[in-house]
């Protein structure tokens, strides 16, 4: 009596227990999804840095191989190499163009298997298509320029922007980036049904590269754009150009699926790609384009532009000229039909040319060079003027100067139209005001939510729709919602990386968003085995990166050992990281996973780091390690030179071409290779001493590996796929 424990005192302690058991548990939860969030954003960090350098670097590439194009001599050896990629506006009259591609000769043999077509198409062709393509057959080459042609002729009635309405159905459905991804369409036409007269798409942009079935997904599409030409819609995206192809993967598909044919199938799709669409506007409120705009975009300028005329947007096209045949030439091709008027307006092109300095050549953007050619041709237009006004010349010479004066001028107004399209398919959106160069891409601009206002408002428009940029959900609204980006390739960067968005668009142009992921792999995992396997993916990415940086981060880490002693601590070794790469990521936290068991008393052994990181390759030790560690950082770059010097598109170039090339990128690295060294560099390749280098098997000979991970087995998903990581999820040393 009054001596024991109460009921109500065991209730409140056994209670007690519990709160601090709940405090415990949701504490623990916090900094485990805090964690969680560090690692989600560390890897899409590493993902899209380094895909964003990549185009980077091929902007660079193209630019500076345009510079040579026009500051070299005809003559010369490193312009006679490259020279057939910028001749864009070729001499040909389209019927003869018609002529070139004509499949007519082309026959199909009786144990073909595939699909058969015959024009005009029908629905049950096109379906037919679709479901060839998902048993994983192919189209005869005969089928395929005939496809395209047709395709060609089809786009050249369109205009450059096409303007369609929900009244004619209840909605339209629009697509972002495929990139070559065939199992996310497949799945798009699943859930969604196929394009028809009741269900009409947009698909804007970014059909082809990176992904393997990107020609299976371009004949899908303009199958079903010439069975429902008012039903279908393409816009042009900034994939949808050859120089881009050269680099991820496009160009290679179809010379490896196409042996025989491929390069004329090439060069068709050149064409229609210079021919898409560049927007489509909805109902008069909703624009749809591929990246974006800027503070000068105008919709009346994009409108009357010769869209075909920009068969890479990387450029601007050159001035035609009309020969003594009635065909047009590019001003930069040398005929020995030149007449004298001609030799003088090339004089006076490159005596008013503004020089580039080429320490810097580097660092500059498409930005840069818009500048410099808006500049050197006003300049150029105001120097011919003072000189008609000031100079008593003869008739001919006066006629003369006249037209040299009307071309820049007309210049002046290629540049712009250039810049409009440029912004179109490469720019992206920014949290803050205002509107700056795409230094990121090297491509196109940053523009923010004032500008987005203002173009609304001028063009009297309530919500931009636009792809581009890769986003872990598939779509992302910004700048007030009146901007929404829409990505359909799911798993982009590896499986589980991130899903894949359509939307669809009624009457009232409400955005209804439809989210997936395609891979049936990621339904067989969990939310944790998922993401440990993109982060996983994104570290190897990350370590390639390290390694070609190596001799840059020896030197920053050696900064802080000052002793020589081959140890530093953790937050120096971090700081010189960063230091070197500029990616913004936690390196403290990333330190186990890039180098792992390198700790000696809380000190890092940088030396036994990188000697873990080496080329594959056996024949590599006679190589100079420096030259080996510029070819793995340049190794896109070097294989895009290749294959542009690879002019018959063979997969082989001759030793002599195989100097050039290191020529060439001696010249655009500001790197000294001598004769020697390529020397070694072909012995090393040769092996066979047949006289021509396998393209293939010397961008697989220097392949990176990791000594000890396992992780480093197979390619990176930027220099391929990354399926083999597929074969690691039960390794019980991961």
């Amino acid at each position: 009596m009054g001596c024991g424990v109460s009921k109500s005192d065991q209730f409140h302690k056994s209670s007690g227990k519990a709160i601090r058991s709940a405090i415990l548990i949701q504490r623990w939860y916090r900094q485990y999804i805090a964690r969680t969030e560090m690692r989600r954003r560390y890897t899409w960090h590493i993902f899209q840095s380094i895909e964003y350098s990549g185009e980077q670097a091929q902007i660079k590439l193209y630019n500076f191989l345009g510079y040579l194009m026009d500051n070299f001599t005809p003559a010369s050896n490193e312009r006679n190499l490259i020279s057939h990629i910028f001749r864009e506006n070729e001499v040909c009259r389209d019927a003869e163009w018609e002529r070139y591609f004509c499949y007519k000769n082309i026959e199909v043999p009786e144990i073909y298997s595939g699909p058969h077509l015959t024009f005009p198409l029908t629905v049950e062709q096109a379906v037919g298509l679709v479901e060839a393509f998902r048993n994983k057959k192919q189209l005869h080459s005969r089928y395929v320029l005939q496809l395209l042609l047709e395709t060609w002729k089809q786009l050249r009635m369109l205009p450059n922007i096409n303007r369609i309405s929900t009244c004619h159905s209840k909605e339209i459905t629009i697509c972002g980036d495929l990139h070559g991804q065939l199992e996310d369409l497949l799945l798009i036409f699943y859930k969604n049904d196929m394009p028809s007269l009741e269900k009409p798409y947009v698909f804007n942009g970014d059909f082809v590269d990176r992904g393997k079935d990107s020609i299976e997904i371009l004949l899908i599409l303009f199958s079903f754009l010439l069975v429902y030409p008012s039903e279908v819609h393409l816009n042009r995206g900034n994939h949808e150009d050859h120089i881009i192809n050269l680099r991820y993967g496009f160009t290679k598909e179809v010379l490896t699926k196409y042996k025989l044919h491929g390069k004329r199938i090439l060069k068709l799709l050149q064409k229609i790609f210079s021919w898409l669409p560049l927007a489509t506007v909805i109902d008069q409120k909703v624009l749809v384009l591929h990246g974006g705009i800027s503070d000068t975009t105008d919709l009346a300028v994009l409108a009357r532009v010769d869209r075909h005329n920009y068969v890479s947007a990387l450029r601007p096209p050159k001035k035609r000229h009309q020969s003594s045949a009635g065909m047009s030439i590019d001003s930069d091709m040398d005929l020995d039909t030149s007449c004298r008027h001609r030799s003088f307006l090339r004089q006076n092109s490159l005596a008013f040319l503004k020089p580039i300095n080429r320490d810097s050549f580097q660092n500059r953007s498409l930005q840069d060079f818009s500048d410099r050619l808006r500049g050197s041709a006003a300049e150029e237009v105001s120097a011919r003027r003072r000189s008609i006004l000031e100079t008593d010349v003869n008739p001919l010479e006066n006629q003369g100067a006249a037209a040299a004066s009307s071309d820049s001028i007309n210049s002046l107004t290629v540049v712009d139209e250039w810049k409009q399209i440029l912004d179109l398919l490469w720019s992206d959106p920014m949290t803050q005001d205002g509107c700056v160069p795409n230094e990121v891409r090297g491509g196109g601009c940053y523009w923010g939510p004032d500008v987005t206002e203002d173009f609304l408002n001028r063009h009297n428009l309530q919500l931009l729709i636009r792809s581009h940029e890769c986003k872990q959900e598939g779509y992302e609204f910004c700048h007030n919602r009146k901007v929404l980006t829409l990505f359909s390739a799911s798993n982009y960067y590896d499986v589980g990386s991130n899903r894949g968005a359509y939307v669809k668009l009624g009457p009232d142009l409400v955005p209804y968003l439809i989210q997936y992921q395609a891979s049936s792999m990621i339904r067989e995992l969990t939310v944790r085995q998922s993401a440990g396997r993109t982060e996983r993916s994104a570290l190897k990415v990350l370590r390639e990166q390290v390694f070609a940086h190596k001799s840059d981060l020896i030197c920053a880490i050696k900064r802080f050992d000052r002793n020589n002693t081959g140890l530093v601590c953790l937050s120096d070794w971090a700081s010189a990281v960063e230091s070197v790469m500029h990616l913004g990521l936690p390196w403290r936290m990333l330190r186990s996973q890039l180098v792992p068991g390198k700790i000696h008393g809380g000190m890092i052994d940088y030396h036994e780091w990188f000697n873990e990181l080496a080329i594959k390759g056996a024949n590599a030790d006679h190589i100079d390690e420096s030259l080996l560690e510029t070819l793995y950082r340049h190794r896109s770059t070097l294989e895009t030179i290749f294959r542009i010097v690879d002019y018959d598109n063979s997969g082989f170039i001759t030793i002599e071409d195989f100097r050039q090339t290191w020529k060439l990128l001696s010249v655009y690295l500001k790197m000294e290779i001598t004769d020697d060294t390529i020397a070694d560099l072909i012995v090393t390749i040769d092996s066979n001493q047949d006289g021509s280098i396998d393209i293939e098997e010397f961008m697989e000979a220097f392949r990176l590996t990791d000594k000890k991970s396992l992780l480093e087995r197979g390619r990176s998903m930027f220099m391929g796929t990354a399926t083999d990581l597929t074969k690691l999820e039960g390794d019980p040393n991961i």
